[in-house]
Formats: structure tokens, C-alpha cells, sequence
């Protein structure tokens, strides 16, 4: 089993309007999970200056970044990145380019565990549903086409506010779509935006919405998290010809 999250932290600013990334770092630890998506790491404009520093990361967390800034002082590819625990190896990472009219991006890995091998992608759709639409088909036929098929969780903020239409019609199609519960706004949760999605041969065996104090105040999405069982041989992708991470 596997502990993953996804957390928007819209760039370390909190529901008081201070950006204080310290809280982010603490409800990260509070989630205790192997790997964690995030998304909005980056502040907006400018240099996109990432809001949380890798130093401050490894120092506070048992945590270290797979950079995907494609600017020198960017964490982020489109505000996305990923977390993993310093004992899980990267194997392969890289971008996913996705349709829209307004820029946004995916990030994957290619990771492993104790000769076990899993794919992880991070995004963050759009706000109109149409163009959500097409990005979720766009992140499915990117997998399609990669040429080892692997163990594949896909988490985010989705933007979605139907229960299982618009975009989540197109995963639900070859995936299981996890319904954590309401997740935004932070306070008072009312939407569903943040989804942990898995392909068939991953089993979502418990699903949530992590609720804390901390978690209310530090961001104005809550997290999301899912414990999943890799179904199926283990893979070790030391022998299978994988891409090596840079």
C-alpha cells in the first residue's frame, strides 16, 4: 500500500491573505504521505518565484521535490511539481503540455519503492469546462502513448464541480475516479475540486479529505489523500529500460 496527496496551496497563502509558507510545510507533514501532488507552488507573476524553497522542503519534511520550473527559480511546471519521500527513487519525470486558453501544464514521475514501480501525475484543469475536457483526454492519450505502461495514479485540483460528468466522464472511462469529499473553499468545503484518480490495475482502498485546524487556515483548499494497492506484479524499473531522471 501507498499513502499519496494532492494539495493546491495557492502559493503559500493562507485564508487570512498572508503568505506564510511555514503552515504549508506543517500540514505537509501532517499528511504523512509517500508522495504528494501539489499544485499553485509558484507565485504568479514575475520570475515565478517558487513560494516554498526546496532547502526549506528538506530541512522541515521528510520530503524532497522533483523539480520540473522550467525557470531557473520555479519549483513548478504551470505551478505543479511533486513531493516524494527521500526513500523512494526517481526514475524517469517530465511535462506534460496540455489545450487551453489559458497556460497550464501536468507533471509526471516515473517512481519507485522497494523494487516496486508507479507512475504519478500532478495537475491543475482549467476553470471552463470545455477546455477541461479536452485536457483530461490530452493527459490520458500522453499516457497512452508512453511506451512502458506502469501502475498510474492522476491527482489534482481539477476545477470539476459535477459529481461524475465533464472531465471526469473521460477518466472514469479506463480509471477509478476517488471521491475524497468537499475540499474547497477551506473553511466551509462545499466543492469536490480535488479528485485522486488511479488506473485499473490500483485499487483505491480509502479516500479523504484532510480537515485539520492547520489545514483550514494555511491554503484555501484543503487536502486531499488515498491509500492505494498496487495490483499485479511488482516492477522493477531498474531492468525495464526506463528514460533515467535528470
Amino acid at each position: 500500500m501507498i499513502r499519496v496527496a494532492s494539495y493546491n496551496i495557492q502559493k503559500s497563502i493562507g485564508t487570512d491573505f498572508r503568505r506564510r509558507p511555514e503552515r504549508i510545510l506543517d500540514v505537509l507533514v501532517e499528511l504523512d504521505a509517500d508522495v504528494i501532488a501539489l499544485q499553485e507552488v509558484d507565485r504568479r507573476f514575475g520570475a515565478r518565484i517558487t513560494s516554498l524553497s526546496p532547502a526549506a522542503i528538506a530541512e522541515a519534511t521528510g520530503y524532497r521535490p522533483v523539480v520540473f520550473g522550467a525557470r531557473p527559480q520555479s519549483l513548478g511546471w504551470h505551478g505543479n511539481t511533486l513531493l516524494v519521500r527521500k526513500d523512494i527513487e526517481v526514475v524517469a519525470q517530465r511535462t506534460l503540455i496540455l489545450p487551453g486558453l489559458e497556460p497550464r501544464g501536468a507533471v509526471l514521475a516515473d517512481l519507485q519503492l522497494h523494487n516496486t514501480g508507479f507512475r504519478v501525475v500532478g495537475l491543475h484543469l482549467g476553470l471552463l469546462g470545455l477546455w477541461r475536457k479536452r485536457q483530461a483526454q490530452a493527459v490520458l492519450d500522453q499516457l497512452e502513448a508512453l511506451e512502458q505502461p506502469l501502475p498510474t495514479v492522476i491527482m489534482g485540483d481539477l476545477n470539476e464541480w459535477s459529481v461524475n460528468g465533464g472531465c471526469l466522464a473521460n477518466f472514469s472511462r479506463d480509471h477509478h475516479v476517488g471521491w475524497p469529499g468537499p475540499s474547497y473553499p477551506s473553511m466551509r468545503p462545499v466543492f469536490s475540486y480535488d479528485r485522486i484518480i488511479a488506473s485499473a490495475d490500483v485499487s483505491i482502498d480509502a479516500v479523504g479529505v484532510h480537515g485539520t485546524a492547520m489545514a483550514r487556515v494555511a491554503s484555501d483548499h484543503l487536502p486531499v489523500w488515498a491509500h492505494l494497492g498496487l495490483n499485479g506484479e511488482s516492477l522493477a524499473l531498474h531492468e525495464a529500460g526506463a528514460t533515467r531522471a535528470g
